[in-house]
């Protein structure tokens, strides 16, 4: 096991937030719609990336030990998000309750070599995994700068 560690930083810019790992960056935003100024992806936008990334990372990690041979990849996903004015839910708060996601190669293999391999790659990815099985999360506490 090892631990990797994120921070945020909101901005002063309506509902950006500034996300940081490992010297490198990323802006998160919301649309304008909603409040936002739309120059970033959302948060939930960004965890179903961070779930494709992963998964096509995996796939090019493994196709060599798989013998499985593909030009490119690509997935296409989709979430349906429960809100929390949804007075059945309201108590849960907001959430995803669904991720739809196709899988894309290009290549010469078989279709059932594809399933296989595909099958393989959901098994490995560390998003989909903590998505599935679920994440506890531990708030170790709130400072006042």
């Amino acid at each position: 096991m090892h631990t990797t560690k994120v921070t945020t930083k909101k901005l002063k810019d309506g509902l950006q937030v500034e996300c940081n790992a490992h010297n490198l960056k990323i802006i998160l935003d919301e649309p304008e719609a909603d409040g936002g100024t739309d120059i970033g992806m959302n948060p939930v936008e960004s965890m179903m990336s961070s779930l494709g990334a992963c998964q096509t990372v995996v796939a090019a990690m493994l196709a060599e030990f798989q013998e499985f041979k593909f030009e490119e990849m690509h997935m296409e996903l989709e979430g349906d998000i429960i809100d929390s004015d949804d007075d059945e839910y309201y108590e849960e708060g907001s959430r995803v309750s669904e991720i739809r996601y196709s899988i894309h190669f290009k290549t010469d293999e078989p279709q059932e070599k594809a399933e296989k391999f595909a099958e393989l790659i959901g098994s490995q990815c560390t998003v989909g995994n903590s998505l599935i099985k679920g994440i506890k999360l531990v708030r170790t506490g709130v400072v006042i700068d």
